[in-house]
């Protein structure tokens, strides 16, 4: 069977990266509400330390292999920076500036992270931009080179009111510093199946385009300079991503409050994201309802990509999880698992995105390791309303955040969501 990405124009696949890359960071916006409702702001911004912290120096240095970007430099650290669910392209807006291999700032113009967080109250946005981002930013950083080091020039709470850019730092690799050592968390990580996933890049079918980022950094990359083939591997990797962060939320709740109340919250998260993320699918693929739409949208959503380790098939109206990597982990804190475990709402919540009369029935044949859901619409069925998971995720104004390709990284019309 033809994997949909691979019949894509390049275009369209540039376009469809963006929107993993968004919909990775929507990852929090889905969890996070849970965890502060459940247990405070304080644990949510311990979970998210360590979160972050566990899952992006993973992440970078898969997509650094895969894209051929070799180096312990600024410039290296920029490209990671640059390709990270941690930093969507125009909902955060960074600038960046290489003065040499061992110095260099960014600033974000604006800051769609600080556009949902700041008008929670200020006690939050310290939380965020503070407690969380000092360790992750060098957390990330340590991924290239252990020596690098992220310190703030200025950042929000915003003085004076308004003030633009929303932040700037400094980043330094000091040969003579001592190197960050890698996080528990990394550790566990970097042994998982989801790290060590093999993910092919296609052959090329058409002329035209990068085949890597091994040349010298862009600060306004442009995800349509990678050739198709290059792009397919790019959208793979970014979805990947996703699977590595929730994964790393769902161990630190495990860590702290035991396997069910991981798993709980990890099956909310994954219902906000999973629909949010299809509703944006639906406006970029011009969806209208009917079940050519919704099963449009199932085989492209993140969720259920990379094939390699989620070993997801849409066929037709049945949507079938098989044997996999992801469900090989040895616990259950994967999304495919939740999905296993009875844990359906997220798929309920893609297809009433398309369609809201849509629903998902599991096969009375599904097995411990493999599950099958049948997509029905029931053309006389009242529309179903959003969840709650997808309501609480759609505060963030990454929501309905319009990309402009003409724009590059930087946010072009669309910062006017400000």
């Amino acid at each position: 069977m033809t994997d949909t990405l691979e019949t894509l124009s390049r275009a369209e696949l540039a376009a469809l990266a963006r929107e993993y890359l968004l919909a990775g960071h929507l990852i929090d916006r889905a969890g996070m509400p849970f965890v502060v409702a459940e247990f405070g702001r304080e644990t949510m911004r311990d979970v998210a330390i360590e979160e972050w912290m566990s899952a992006s120096p993973v992440y970078t240095r898969r997509m650094r292999r895969a894209l051929r970007y070799d180096g312990d430099d600024v410039a290296t650290i920029f490209k990671g920076m640059q390709l990270d669910i941690g930093a969507p392209p125009q909902f955060m807006d960074f600038r960046y500036r290489v003065h040499d291999a061992t110095h260099g700032e960014f600033s974000l113009a604006w800051c769609g992270a600080l556009m949902d967080v700041e008008p929670i109250g200020e006690e939050f946005v310290v939380t965020m931009c503070h407690h969380i981002e000092d360790p992750t930013f060098d957390a990330t950083a340590s991924a290239t080179n252990p020596r690098a080091r992220m310190r703030p020039v200025h950042r929000p709470p915003r003085i004076p009111d308004g003030r633009v850019p929303h932040c700037n730092w400094t980043v330094e690799i000091d040969p003579d510093a001592e190197p960050l050592h890698e996080p528990e968390g990394t550790t566990w990580l970097a042994t998982s199946r989801a790290a060590n996933v093999s993910l092919a890049t296609p052959a090329e079918t058409e002329p035209g385009g990068d085949t890597d980022y091994a040349g010298p950094f862009d600060p306004d990359l442009r995800l349509e300079r990678f050739s198709r083939a290059t792009l397919v591997r790019v959208l793979d990797e970014v979805a990947l991503q996703g699977h590595l962060l929730a994964r790393s939320f769902m161990r630190a709740l495990e860590r702290r409050y035991g396997t069910e109340v991981a798993l709980r919250i990890g099956a909310r998260q994954l219902t906000g994201v999973a629909g949010v993320v299809a509703k944006r699918l639906g406006r970029v693929l011009g969806t209208t309802g009917g079940i050519d739409d919704v099963v449009r949208v199932l085989e492209l959503h993140p969720a259920l990509r990379p094939r390699a380790y989620v070993n997801a098939t849409v066929d037709g109206p049945v949507v079938e999880i098989g044997a996999s990597d992801a469900l090989a982990e040895g616990d259950e804190l994967t999304w495919p698992a939740l999905l296993l475990r009875g844990e359906t709402a997220a798929l309920d919540a893609i297809v009433q995105a398309i369609d809201p009369r849509a629903t998902c029935r599991r096969s009375k044949n599904s097995q411990q390791a493999s599950a099958a859901w049948f997509v029905r619409i029931e053309e006389n069925a009242l529309p179903a309303s959003d969840s709650d998971e997808v309501r609480v995720t759609s505060f963030s104004k990454g929501v309905d955040f319009a990309f402009d390709a003409k724009e590059g990284s930087r946010t072009g019309s669309a910062k006017q969501a400000e």
